[in-house]
């Protein structure tokens, strides 16, 4: 018992069948305890969480986090979630070995750590039940596209054209299953003197030939199906599949469409220009909490749009080098609002004129610029879901602008302020010369 009461804090280890969990003494920083909390008994795995001192427990956010996260929070103890790349590098400069016994000792240490520079944001599980939902859906989609790309490549391997605009549409459809059924592929009705009504026609001369007579089954697969029987089953069985996968993607999205709809943060990205109700809930799912980040930069950085320079020494006046967006962060998310800008650079006069000015008019760059129309649409999703307001092509007058009392227009006011703007420019490149200005982070 003294034993226990001497524990501050605790680290545990999670793998897939086993923890290990370590006590650590805040005052004298030794290790009070260690144990070994077995994965196959759920109900004597809670038993023993119960039995242990009710003190914050540091684990890593490693896969299978969630659920011992839930029974720790059952069992009365505080988890927080540590960086596991932050973690490993700090067990790598410290010249410590990987090890069960180890990585609790470890992360048990953690919590002394001031600031919580290892600490990652624990999601509750709603936002853990929207992701698991949306990777489900994910997964599907990719073996729908799967699936398609070996139909098209069945068709291709025999020499079959398509001519359909869609060809997993209605009349694709048809024409698949035409290919794939025994039937002749032609509409046109057999007519009654080739039929094989008669037992005895094959014997007479004057009947049909062997070459389309329908108990032959090479012969009428040679003469009225473009496909020999082995490509038709495997044709068949890639369709019914497909349409397997179609009507479970079709129920996930009937999920995505009620969830989005109940979500008044959901409705109001819908409002963005080129952002659907499935990105809608996949920027929900994957942001969580907007209260969670400081400012728009910080999601924007999240979301893997910021780019980062990566370069040192003498400052010159040429652009930074080795610059490129991030690498830790959500790739979901930048899927999600590239994908946002796509239709935004489409639809939307104001983004489009964002995607010319960093692409000079889609000459170059184009893939830089639709990162800057989703870096433009991520800092404004910040804005719609914090600020809790609905997106206006037309922004507000900021307060104390000339004729805002009044009702006046300030359309004159705004176009003044960039004449005077455009000749502050003009000046400084006269003062500069062909000096090229970049914006290196530190340098004003």
């Amino acid at each position: 018992m003294g034993t226990v009461q001497r524990v501050t804090q605790m680290g545990l280890d999670c793998h897939r069948n086993f923890s290990t969990i370590s006590g650590r003494d805040g005052v004298s920083g030794r290790v009070v305890f260690r144990r070994r909390l077995e994965h196959e008994d759920r109900q004597s795995l809670r038993e023993q969480l119960r039995r242990l001192p009710k003190v914050p427990v540091v684990l890593e956010g490693s896969f299978g986090w969630g659920w011992i996260s839930d029974e720790l929070t059952k069992a009365g103890q505080s988890p927080h979630l540590a960086s596991t790349r932050k973690v490993a590098a700090w067990r790598r400069a410290r010249g410590i070995a990987k090890s069960n016994r180890t990585d609790s000792d470890l992360l048990g240490e953690l919590w002394d750590q001031q600031p919580r520079w290892w600490e990652v944001w624990l999601a509750p599980p709603a936002v853990r039940d929207q992701r698991e939902l949306l990777r489900y859906r994910m997964g599907l989609v990719q073996v729908q596209t799967r699936l398609k790309n070996q139909v098209h490549a069945t068709l291709h391997r025999h020499g079959l054209v398509n001519r359909h605009a869609d060809l997993f549409g209605a009349a694709g459809r048809r024409w698949l299953n035409a290919l794939t059924s025994d039937a002749p592929a032609s509409d046109a009705p057999v007519s009654d003197e080739h039929s094989l009504s008669d037992e005895h026609s094959l014997s007479d001369e004057h009947s049909l030939s062997d070459e389309h007579s329908l108990s032959d089954e090479h012969s009428l697969s040679d003469e009225h199906s473009p496909l020999r029987p082995t490509a038709r089953g495997t044709l068949g069985g890639l369709l019914i599949h497909l349409e397997q996968v179609r009507r479970l993607i079709a129920g996930a999205t009937r999920q995505f469409r009620a969830q989005a709809w109940r979500s008044p943060a959901a409705r109001r990205l819908m409002t963005l220009p080129g952002v659907s109700w499935i990105l809608a809930y996949t920027i929900l799912a994957e942001v969580g909490q907007i209260e969670r980040f400081k400012n728009p930069r910080h999601l924007a950085s999240y979301s893997l749009l910021v780019p980062i320079a990566h370069d040192s020494g003498d400052e010159t006046d040429e652009a930074p080098l080795g610059r490129h967006v991030g690498q830790v962060g959500r790739r979901t998310l930048k899927w999600a609002f590239i994908e946002a800008a796509h239709g935004a650079v489409r639809r939307n006069g104001r983004f489009r004129s964002v995607f010319d000015r960093r692409t000079d008019g889609g000459k170059r760059d184009r893939n830089r610029g639709y990162i800057a129309v989703g870096h433009e649409l991520c800092r404004l999703s910040y804005v719609l879901w914090s600020k809790q307001v609905d997106y206006s092509g037309s922004p507000p007058p900021r307060p104390g602008t000339p004729g805002q009392a009044k009702g006046e227009p300030v359309e004159a006011e705004s176009a003044q302020a960039g004449t005077q703007k455009t000749s502050l420019k003009e000046k400084a490149r006269k003062v500069h010369g062909s000096r090229r200005t970049c914006s290196r982070p530190g340098t004003g």
